[in-house]
């Protein structure tokens, strides 16, 4: 019971984001996989994106990080994943191209074997005279094969 509490909150939670709205899923998509599947995707995908915060994704360092390209299944899904989030952070303006926090805003499970998070990164404005902050919001799909979760990056 504890954990259904502890699912339910962390539904609540990852529910709360008002930026981006709600995931759109096709109609009659979506299932309620077991609490157990959902907090082991949600470690999987939070450690991915808390490993972004406080680095600098134009910088070699994060770019060769074997952490985060053991969420890949391919060097090239890797490639093009962080070619897209950096470019991304370089048109939101992000001072240094390093967000200062991410957030887990929803999850959504179209299928037990498909699911989508939106992530919310913020970050210092690069701007001249603009002393506030900036901030990305991104839906990136993962995918489960072979029993790990995978992030899928979209067409480039």
């Amino acid at each position: 019971m504890r954990l259904a509490g502890l699912l339910g909150a962390l539904l609540a939670l990852g529910c709360a984001g008002t930026t981006g709205g709600p995931i759109p899923v096709p109609a009659g998509s979506g299932v309620a996989p077991a609490a157990d599947a959902v907090l082991g995707f949600y470690a999987r995908a939070e450690a991915f994106y808390a490993r972004l915060a406080q680095r600098r994704l134009n910088a070699l360092e994060t770019f060769n990080d074997a952490f985060l390209r053991d969420h890949f299944r391919s060097k090239d899904a890797f490639f093009d994943y962080y070619a897209d989030l950096a470019h991304h952070l370089d048109l939101a303006h992000f001072e240094k191209s390093r967000p200062s926090g991410v957030e887990l805003e929803e999850l959504v499970f179209e299928t037990d074997a498909l699911a989508w998070v939106q992530v919310r990164f913020q970050g210092a404005d690069d701007r001249p005279l603009r002393p506030d902050s900036t901030a990305l919001v991104r839906v990136d799909r993962w995918e489960l094969t072979d029993g790990s979760w995978w992030l899928v990056p979209g067409k480039l």
